[in-house]
């Protein structure tokens, strides 16, 4: 773990903004008898001075968070299948119709996305560190390398199989600290009309709602037009396109091609000037911003202590990553939130990290139905709240914190 007080994209000074104290490591759940030895780091976030890139101030190892034991699949939402399957259908459209086309994913995770590029019969390849979900993908008959990306890689996968036609990453890029490492890497493996393309959470989207748990230590980079701009050019890649997607909170999906092989899109200055409205790198802007994490947080907790003491009966829904910012932060434990579902069996059994409420399995929320659910996976809100269809029908309420705190 590394304290910095430079940009790891541009080496300009960083400015501090907001600290969210001792943080555990998101996705680390612990056996109950097993977390003495827990991981806790300083969980800060700033904005470069010079290229306006949001960071995390403390970078966490790589291993400690994507190991054999890593719980996140991307094909556990049925949302998110469709989004991924429909992603590959228009990159099968629009840019793989060449002789041969190769396709890179970043991340690739149980192969959700490369399974519809397998199918059509284009040559693939899925880059993964995560031993499980690797193994999820190789099962599903996708050709993955079990390694981190970085510029070694990318040269290794150049010399036996040729330049891609389309890198992909879908909430990978904003993982990666090494970052010159990385688009070294895809600068020199992607195809002369290629492109990378990759889609992360939004830090506009975040500032507008106040999503202040999407920032834990998995998400490193938090991405905007203006920042991604300015990195591509760094490493002679050019932003040809931009468009914003309703998925995990609000994300932007960035098109990227060698510079000067491609014309920029009228939505990429549309979006700049959306954020230079917004004044989104101006210090006051993100001062604002954590007046109102203070806010959410106190009213949260003011929330779960009078239903608490009011007899009322809360129970989690969802133990996802970022809700360990929320739990820690806030303060939140067993004794305001005795446990939290996740359909997820690797987490089951275990407790959530730093706070410790025990993670159960999906069948406990009806046993019986609690009086309210706060809903820690609030970016599946719209499914979840039809598949449990019946809990408000039994007089049960949900819970949100975001944009603010209220109770459906």
């Amino acid at each position: 773990m590394s304290a910095t007080s430079r940009c790891r994209v541009c080496a300009g000074s960083l400015a501090e903004f907001f600290d969210f104290g001792r943080q555990p490591l998101s996705d680390a759940f612990v056996r109950p008898d097993d977390f003495a030895d827990e991981f806790f780091v300083r969980l800060a976030v700033g904005i470069c001075e010079s290229c306006t890139m949001v960071q995390l101030m403390e970078e966490i190892p790589r291993d400690r968070m994507f190991h054999e034991d890593y719980p996140y699949v991307s094909s556990g939402s049925a949302v998110m299948r469709a989004h991924f399957e429909k992603l590959a259908r228009r990159l099968l459209a629009t840019e793989l119709t060449g002789e041969d086309p190769f396709v890179v994913e970043l991340g690739c995770n149980d192969g959700v996305m490369l399974k519809a590029i397998a199918d059509a019969g284009v040559r693939h390849l899925g880059v993964e560190p995560s031993g499980g979900v690797a193994e999820m993908a190789h099962a599903k008959g996708i050709r993955v390398r079990k390694d981190f990306f970085e510029e070694t890689t990318a040269r290794d996968i150049l010399a036996t199989d040729g330049r891609a036609d389309v890198i992909y990453a879908a909430n990978t890029l904003c993982h990666i600290p090494y970052i010159e490492s990385i688009l070294r890497g895809v600068t020199a493996l992607l195809a002369p009309t290629g492109v990378f393309v990759f889609e992360d959470p939004y830090f506009s989207e975040i500032v507008e709602r106040t999503s202040f748990d999407q920032i834990y230590d998995e998400h490193f980079y938090f991405f905007t037009v203006r920042a991604v701009q300015a990195m591509a050019a760094r490493f002679d890649l050019e932003l040809v396109d931009v468009e914003r997607l309703p998925v995990h909170g609000g994300e932007v999906r960035y098109t990227l091609a060698h510079a000067g092989a491609r014309t920029p899109t009228a939505a990429v200055a549309e979006l700049l000037a959306d954020e230079n409205k917004r004044n989104l790198a101006a210090m006051p802007t993100l001062k604002g911003f954590a007046r109102n994490v203070e806010r959410i947080r106190d009213d949260l907790v003011a929330l779960l202590r009078d239903l608490r003491d009011d007899g009322k009966r809360v129970v989690g829904y969802g133990a996802t990553a970022k809700s360990a910012t929320v739990t820690n932060y806030c303060g939140i434990g067993p004794e305001l939130v005795p446990f939290v579902c996740d359909t997820t069996v690797a987490k089951q059994g275990k407790l959530t990290p730093g706070s410790h409420i025990p993670v159960r399995e999906p069948s406990a929320f009806a046993e019986p139905y609690p009086d309210y659910a706060l809903l820690f996976a609030w970016n599946h809100a719209e499914e979840i709240m039809a598949k449990e269809r019946a809990f408000r029908e039994a007089g049960g309420k949900w819970i949100l914190y975001v944009p603010e705190v209220h109770v459906v």
